[in-house]
């Protein structure tokens, strides 16, 4: 899921004092689960900006150009008549939903990284979205954003008692936690496996992947 928080309101006033007809647009996935784009939030926005909102609609998933243009149907004039969109979700829906309506959209939200949901409200970055998936050798724990350092071969000389230096050694070491499951799977021949360091040319941007 990628994680969105909420912008400041002052920010989301400033960005809209130009403008006196506004859109606003949710997400009915990744930010209706952060609470910072669903309905209920879009209604805040309604409730803030008043007879300024000339439409609303919260987005199946903004970052699919299909569906954004799917729902527009429904809303077609509302969007038409709006000078601006305010988008809660994160920075692609944003550009998406820019593209699919040819408006300028504001974003209403701060993208923050792609994670795991624990329960409402709290959430833990897993993934860098780096190209060069290591997970295979590492028992399933990624050590690029696991571990503070990103290393890709072991631990530091700075953990203890199987805990960070970074944090003040509250938190786990990745590479204790990597040790531990490759132990459990019976793999801990991995864990002496060199790796190499990673290619940096897969992550160039910007990019356009073609699946067949």
């Amino acid at each position: 899921m990628i994680i969105t928080t909420k912008k400041n309101i002052e920010e989301v006033e400033e960005m809209l004092k130009p403008y006196n007809k506004i859109f606003v647009g949710g997400c009915g996935t990744c930010s209706t689960s952060c609470m910072t784009g669903g309905e209920e939030q879009v209604k805040e926005m309604v409730e803030k900006f008043g007879d300024r909102i000339v439409g609303t609609h919260v987005f199946e998933e903004p970052c699919d150009i299909r569906l954004v243009k799917r729902d527009m149907k429904e809303v077609k004039d509302e969007i038409e008549d709006a000078e601006v969109i305010l988008e809660l979700c994160c920075g692609c829906g944003a550009q998406v939903v820019s593209e699919a309506t040819g408006k300028f959209v504001l974003p209403g939200c701060e993208t923050i990284f792609l994670g795991e949901t624990e329960r409402i409200g709290r959430f833990h970055e897993l993934c860098k979205l780096c190209g060069s998936c290591v997970l295979h050798e590492t028992g399933s724990i990624c050590p690029i954003t696991r571990c503070a350092k990103g290393l890709l071969n072991g631990p530091c000389g700075g953990y203890a008692d199987g805990k960070c230096e970074v944090g003040n050694y509250e938190k786990d070491c990745a590479w204790c936690l990597i040790y531990e499951q490759l132990k459990k799977f019976d793999r801990l021949d991995l864990f002496t496996k060199p790796t190499l360091p990673r290619d940096w040319s897969i992550k160039a941007s910007p990019q356009d992947v073609m699946l067949r």
